[in-house]
């Protein structure tokens, strides 16, 4: 298939897990702890995982939610009708134009969200997500649907076992993780995650960070925007700071240095964002960050490029000024389908249409940057 003569790879295409998935794919001994997906309308994100809702979404927030689905649902109704099943994905990749994907959950962003989870329940989430999405990709085609492996975060251990399980048992192409910190006081440069990250790098596949907003986890401007909903701002700042602050503790925190050939993507976050934050980053330690990464023996640019990708939606048009200051080679293409800010069915052909780059670096945006980041 091709869009116009373009290949399309989509880096970043969501599933909707079906409410029960964990009361059919978890162990029997833990399946009364299961997270539960609810339903209260169409498209309903949340799970309950005991006597806690994630998101905890309130008021006005919980009003906007099933004001922009409902909006949307006519684009949606041949996936509603098939319950987003794996034939309504391929038929949604059919009307994008999209060649093939890596699959990450929608439900299951929030599954891992709290700081105090038992890390075996943890291990059960995981462990049945993938389960279910590896059928998920036999039902649908193998050869066009790939899957990002769930991690069990809340022990370094169990995370990089799932890893392993995920890629030598599933054939995943990718493992995911939140870019939020699990506790207060922790991050990913931490050198507790290193047995992680080193599983990762000898497993040689990539590394996705995807935010997903609230989360009994601290995320970026959550404690400012706490109260009355407040959904926009929120989404707008978590996304691309939260991708940000990621990238900055895996190049200037020093985990690309340890780990040379580990790939990272950080999706849905946009990437315009890119050249200053490099810039910054590179400023920061020529500044004083030589005192305190004596150990670097690049910069935080110079890791990027190595090793790393950012995401670029279809409507992001000042792309074109990054790519001018940057270059073209680590933006890939995402439609975020099927969650509410995505542009489905029209995302690939709006960025054909609107994105003011050249005929080049949309091949490179939209196949041979995910080729390389995926490792395909």
């Amino acid at each position: 298939m091709a869009k116009d003569g373009f290949r399309v790879f989509d880096s970043d295409m969501h599933v909707i897990e079906p409410p029960d998935l964990w009361q059919r794919y978890m162990d029997t001994s833990l399946r009364d702890r299961a997270p539960v997906g609810l339903t209260e309308w169409p498209m309903d994100l949340r799970i309950r995982l005991g006597d806690r809702l994630n998101p905890p979404h309130t008021g006005t927030a919980i009003q906007t939610q099933v004001d922009i689905v409902g909006s949307q649902l006519q684009n949606y109704a041949d996936d509603l009708e098939r319950g987003f099943d794996a034939q309504a994905q391929l038929m949604a990749m059919d009307k994008e134009g999209i060649d093939q994907t890596v699959l990450f959950p929608s439900r299951g962003l929030y599954a891992h969200s709290f700081a105090d989870l038992d890390p075996a329940l943890s291990e059960a989430i995981s462990r049945a997500y993938n389960d279910w999405l590896a059928d998920f990709c036999r039902e649908g085609d193998p050869g066009r649907m790939f899957g990002a492996g769930m991690l069990p975060i809340h022990d370094v251990s169990l995370a990089a076992k799932e890893a392993r399980r995920a890629v030598k048992n599933l054939s995943f192409l990718s493992v995911f993780l939140r870019p939020n910190p699990v506790r207060t006081g922790e991050y990913w440069d931490d050198r507790k995650y290193d047995p992680l990250w080193r599983q990762i790098q000898d497993l040689d596949v990539t590394l996705g960070f995807h935010e997903g907003m609230n989360s009994d986890h601290p995320t970026t401007g959550h404690d400012r925007w706490e109260r009355g909903g407040k959904y926009a701002i929120k989404h707008a700042v978590s996304h691309p700071m939260e991708q940000m602050m990621a990238l900055a503790a895996f190049t200037l925190g020093g985990v690309l240095e340890r780990f040379p050939r580990l790939r990272v993507g950080f999706l849905e976050g946009n990437g315009s964002w890119l050249p200053f934050w490099l810039w910054r980053l590179d400023e920061h330690l020529e500044w004083a960050g030589k005192l305190e990464h004596r150990d670097l023996s690049a910069r935080p640019s110079d890791y990027f490029y190595r090793q790393c990708f950012v995401s670029v939606e279809c409507e992001e048009t000042p792309t074109k000024q990054a790519i001018d200051a940057v270059g073209d080679d680590h933006f890939v293409f995402s439609t975020d389908y099927p969650h509410p800010d995505a542009k489905y069915p029209e995302s690939t052909r709006y960025f054909l249409d609107n994105m003011p780059i050249s005929d080049e670096s949309k091949r490179k945006i939209l196949w041979d940057n995910c080729v390389r980041l995926y490792n395909l």
